[in-house]
């Protein structure tokens, strides 16, 4: 016969105070005081009590739970944003569930549906793709929800927080110029996201007003192993670029693992400027210059856009967008300094009978 599983009332009396109390504890609804509080948290440890969400959420006819949907629980910036919700969540008495779509449409739909059959009091989703799927469109008059980061602004039904992404690649693209670079790659994941497409946008324009060339543009992709493939092969054919705009975290991996296979010194034969900001960036020989995007701020704002949802604010959608930094370190060779005239001329690949096509897609 199977063990019977502890309930509440056994937890309260294991702890020595009242059901109400351990169910503050958990709820989170009331203050408890903190030895109480440690007490019923021993009990329940003892016992292997675990809370039920579903009941508790039927009796009190509010679930304080939040869905969570994002592209890709590899990436880094995604996991970083998630981090941060679940802090912010968990200071507010809510638990999360995350959800990842693997950039798949199709499994898009059905996590969506998954963490809507939680009845969530909220929900935050970043898109993969531009295309706003029909159930988040469907639910936005019901349901307290922010979008992030893949967002097509004017097409959001909801609340929606976003990076200036043309402003991130005019920065970028600004110091290289300043930086005498004039043969730039932009190494991008996918050009089908509205994101890649504006930072795109922003970098193109800025090289080609500067310095009079447009940059080439290579898609990646989004696993940084593949990307360093498609990388590799594209510098057997040709002669590496002075420097290298990385627009994700992933493709920043991707070229600098292509160029420690090709052994290409960064910044003496090319330089990068990656996106994301993460620590390994600065711990390296050479730290990586990088576009930093605020993570810390765009959880905080989305988290503050849905709790004002869940109290009942029904405005019209809100877009705000946020502002990346750049942050200068050491991986961009000054081309217009004296020491860069003393180097040899640029190194080349060889057996590399082609020359990319300024502006290219590849």
């Amino acid at each position: 016969m199977p063990l019977r599983r502890p309930t509440i009332k056994d937890v309260a009396t294991l702890a020595g105070v009242s059901i109400a109390t351990v169910s503050n504890v958990f709820s989170g609804s009331k203050p408890v005081n903190p030895e109480l509080r440690e007490r019923v948290e021993r009990a329940a440890r003892e016992l292997s009590y675990h809370v039920d969400r579903a009941a508790s959420q039927l009796r009190s006819g509010q679930a304080k739970v939040i869905g969570v949907l994002v592209p890709d629980l590899d990436d880094v910036f995604f996991t970083s944003l998630v981090s941060r919700l679940e802090v912010k969540a968990q200071e507010d008495g809510y638990d999360v569930i995350v959800a990842s779509s693997r950039d798949d449409p199709a499994l898009e739909q059905s996590r969506l549906r998954a963490l809507l059959g939680w009845r969530p009091s909220g929900l935050v989703a970043v898109p993969c793709s531009d295309e706003i799927p029909a159930i988040l469109s469907d639910e936005a008059e019901r349901l307290p929800m922010v979008l992030a980061d893949r967002v097509l602004v004017q097409q959001a039904p909801a609340d929606s927080v976003t990076i200036d992404n043309v402003e991130a690649g005019e920065t970028a693209a600004r110091h290289l110029a300043a930086m005498g670079h004039r043969e730039v790659l932009i190494a991008a994941s996918h050009l089908s996201f509205a994101p890649i497409r504006e930072r795109v946008k922003g970098a193109d324009a800025v090289l080609r007003s500067t310095v009079g060339q447009p940059p080439v543009v290579l898609e990646l992709g989004s696993n940084s192993e593949r990307g360093a493939e498609i990388f590799a092969r594209w510098l057997d054919r040709h002669t590496p670029p002075t420097a290298v705009l990385a627009l994700t975290n992933v493709t920043t991996l991707a070229v600098l693992s292509a160029l420690a296979v090709r052994h290409i010194d960064m910044p003496r034969q090319v330089s990068i400027i990656g996106f994301d900001d993460y620590a390994w960036m600065s711990a390296r020989r050479t730290a990586l210059t990088a576009i930093r995007q605020p993570v810390d701020e765009m959880a905080r704002t989305i988290w503050d856009r849905l709790v004002a949802r869940i109290r009942g604010d029904k405005s019209p959608p809100q877009p705000i967008v946020l502002h990346t930094s750049l942050e200068v370190r050491d991986s961009v060779r000054d081309l217009g300094s004296a020491a860069a005239a003393s180097f040899a001329t640029t190194p080349t690949i060889e057996d590399a009978p082609d020359q990319p096509n300024p502006g290219a897609v590849r």
